[in-house]
C-alpha cells in the first residue's frame, strides 16, 4: 500500500484518477492535513517537521511500505524525515525537476503559493548538482491565483497560470511547483515544454512499493507530467 500525504482534499481524486489510468491494482491511502501547509506557509516547512514525522510514523504503523508526500512546500521536510519512518519517503515532484535538468539549462518555475518557490528551485538545483549539469533557474509567483483555488474554482486557477506560463519565452522548460497547477497543461499555446509532478511522481511511488508502473521515463514533453 502507498500513502500519499496530501494538504488539500482536491488533490485525492487526481491521483485515483491517475491510478485507475497508470496503475490499476495499487492500493493507495490518502492523508490530507490542510493544515501543514498553512503552517508552513505562515512560518516555514521546518515549523511542521515534527508533524509530518508523525504522520509518516502513523502510515508506516498503519501498513504503508512508502509514502508520497504531494506537497511541493513540504516535500523536503517529509524526505528528511524518511530515515526515521522505517519505510521509502518520496516527494512528488523529485521526478519532474530531475526531468526539467535534463531538459536544459534554462528552468523557469512557477508557483502559486510563496513558500513552494524556494524549495522547487533548491530541488531542481540539487538534482542538477548530482547529476553535473548546469542549470540556471528562475522562479515567479503567479499573482492572484491560489484564491481561486482554495475557492474551488479550478478552472479560473488554471487559466491564470496558464496565461504566466505563455509569457515564458527564454527557457528550455517551465516547471509547475505544485501538483495542483497540472490541468493549465492543457490550456497552455506555449511551445516551451511544461512538466509537472503529479504522473512521474506517481510513478515513482508505485515502484518504491513494488507495484508494476507501466510507466516509461518522464521526459521534457509538455505532457510528461499530466
Amino acid at each position: 500500500m502507498l500513502a500519499l500525504l496530501h494538504t488539500s482534499p482536491l488533490h485525492v481524486p487526481v491521483f485515483d484518477a491517475l491510478r485507475e489510468a497508470h496503475h490499476p491494482g495499487l492500493e493507495l491511502r490518502h492523508l490530507v492535513h490542510e493544515d501543514l501547509l498553512t503552517r508552513a506557509g505562515h512560518e516555514g516547512p521546518q515549523a511542521v517537521a515534527e508533524d509530518v514525522r508523525e504522520v509518516l510514523d502513523r502510515a508506516a504503523a498503519d501498513g504503508a511500505r512508502a509514502v508520497l508526500c504531494t506537497c511541493s512546500s513540504i516535500g523536503g521536510v517529509a524526505e528528511a524525515a524518511a530515515a526515521g519512518a522505517g519505510v521509502p519517503v518520496l516527494r512528488v515532484d523529485r521526478p519532474m525537476a530531475a526531468a526539467a535538468v535534463a531538459a536544459g539549462p534554462r528552468v523557469a518555475v512557477l508557483a502559486t503559493v510563496a513558500s513552494t518557490l524556494a524549495p522547487t528551485v533548491a530541488l531542481v538545483e540539487e538534482e542538477a548538482a548530482r547529476t553535473g549539469r548546469p542549470v540556471e533557474v528562475r522562479a515567479r509567483l503567479v499573482e492572484d491565483a491560489w484564491p481561486h483555488f482554495e475557492a474551488g474554482d479550478a478552472r479560473e486557477y488554471a487559466r491564470r497560470v496558464a496565461a504566466v506560463a505563455d509569457e515564458v519565452t527564454d527557457a528550455d522548460v517551465i516547471v509547475l511547483a505544485q501538483a495542483s497547477m497540472t490541468p493549465a497543461q492543457q490550456l497552455t499555446s506555449t511551445t516551451v515544454p511544461i512538466l509537472s509532478s503529479p504522473r512521474p511522481g506517481l510513478a515513482a511511488g508505485a515502484r518504491a512499493v513494488g507495484a508494476e508502473t507501466g510507466e516509461s521515463p518522464p521526459g521534457p514533453r509538455s505532457d510528461s507530467g499530466g
